[in-house]
């Protein structure tokens, strides 16, 4: 066995097919054709990727520190009052005509 990945991810019509068929996508003849290109050339990329040195790299799981932005949660007694300019209220609730 060589150290090759060469045929690791082959990409064919067969291929094509396949993630056609899992996606529920019909492809038209063109379609496949460019397709079959585009992902060539993603997983080109990704092969191009696999070969930087990482050796002394930290890993990242997101490329902005994150923090807690939240402000604590406090009550505040509220400075207008809602039902001040209607007569139609009972206690603390809007009072509406019965429906029954």
């Amino acid at each position: 066995m060589t150290n090759e990945k060469s045929d690791y991810w082959k990409i064919d019509e067969k291929l094509i097919d396949h993630i056609s068929k899992v996606s529920r996508l019909s492809l038209t003849e063109k379609e496949k054709e460019k397709y079959l290109k585009q992902l060539a050339d993603i997983l080109k990329t990704f092969k191009e990727i696999d070969e930087v040195d990482t050796e002394n790299v930290e890993p990242s799981f997101h490329p902005l520190p994150l923090s807690n932005v939240w402000r604590e949660d406090e009550v505040k007694k509220w400075k207008w009052d809602p039902l001040k300019n209607t007569e139609h209220k009972e206690e603390k609730c809007f009072k509406g005509p019965r429906i029954v």
